[in-house]
């Protein structure tokens, strides 16, 4: 898989315009302008650098890490350094909104680049893409014509604090629009939850704990066709619980079960669930139930 170290390069290669500065690159469209067409098609790449992109008429299919989205009803994306992206020629990129494309170190010795690892959208795939209002679009639409014009000026010694601060600017708002779609979204995030659940309830009912570990979220997320943080983002909303805590509940209330057969030993319910040491266990147990299995067991024997 190709891998663009710089800006220049990866532009150079997606056919779009030199950026002005080597670390940022801006294209907007207005009125009856059209942003930048890349090249037709590209196989898995990828880069450096941050994106964030408002498409608001594509056609066609484009590739993000392992899902397919259709851009047709115009969505925020925005993409991580060293996201898998890739599209074939059926893409017709002939589009209003706005891109803009920065490497990470163009953040480098700011507090954006702490602040920008817990914006967990960069991680999302295409198809989890924010969906905006009007209202929302001219918001970000004014904070990147604003973004744009400092760019295109002749950058001096106050250039990029101005343009760091309308990017941190740019990216709050982004959060708050994403955390108004989760809340818009409920029923689909109740949909998710059951999902989960039902994933849960389909592997631990299986042989598949002793014979293959405890599922990772990552497998989780895969069979549910979303990604790893989307789905803990969207579990944490409808919940207050990570998808890990969730899943180490049900870990639990799954060990509580066994543990009342007293036929079975601790360490043989530990290796059922998944577990590759019964230490671990112990110790996951006590954490969460307040006792150690053993007691856990002890106590329901004196009730």
């Amino acid at each position: 898989m190709q891998h663009f170290k710089t800006l220049s390069e990866y532009l150079d290669y997606v056919e779009l315009p030199r950026p002005e500065h080597p670390l940022l690159s801006v294209f907007s469209a207005s009125g009856d302008g059209f942003l930048p067409c890349p090249r037709e098609s590209s196989p898995p790449i990828t880069n450096d650098c941050y994106s964030i992109s408002l498409k608001k008429v594509v056609e066609g299919e484009v590739k993000y890490g392992r899902t397919k989205f259709d851009f047709t009803n115009g969505a925020l994306i925005c993409i991580g350094p060293r996201q898998v992206l890739q599209w074939d020629s059926s893409v017709v990129f002939d589009q209003k909104g706005f891109n803009i494309t920065f490497h990470e170190d163009f953040l480098k010795g700011t507090e954006l680049a702490k602040q920008i690892q817990h914006y967990g959208f960069f991680a999302y795939s295409a198809n989890e893409a924010l969906h905006l209002s009007p209202k929302e679009e001219k918001q970000l639409e004014s904070i990147v014509e604003s973004i744009e014009s400092e760019y295109k000026n002749n950058q001096d010694a106050f250039s990029k604090d101005i343009i760091i601060s309308q990017l941190a600017t740019l990216l709050k708002y982004t959060n708050r629009y994403y955390e108004r779609q989760f809340l818009n979204r409920k029923e689909l995030a109740s949909g998710l939850l059951e999902q989960f659940n039902h994933e849960l309830s389909s592997y631990f009912s299986s042989n598949l704990p002793a014979e293959n570990g405890i599922p990772s979220i990552e497998s989780i997320a895969e069979q549910l066709s979303v990604s790893q943080r989307y789905l803990s983002d969207t579990l944490k909303k409808e919940t207050g619980q990570t998808s890990t805590e969730l899943l180490q509940g049900y870990l639990i209330n799954e060990a509580k079960n066994s543990l009342l057969n007293p036929n079975k030993t601790i360490a043989e319910v530990a290796y059922e669930l998944g577990f590759e040491y019964p230490t671990y266990f112990s110790r996951l147990f006590k954490k969460k139930a307040g006792v150690s299995p053993r007691q856990y067991r002890d106590n329901f024997k004196l009730n």
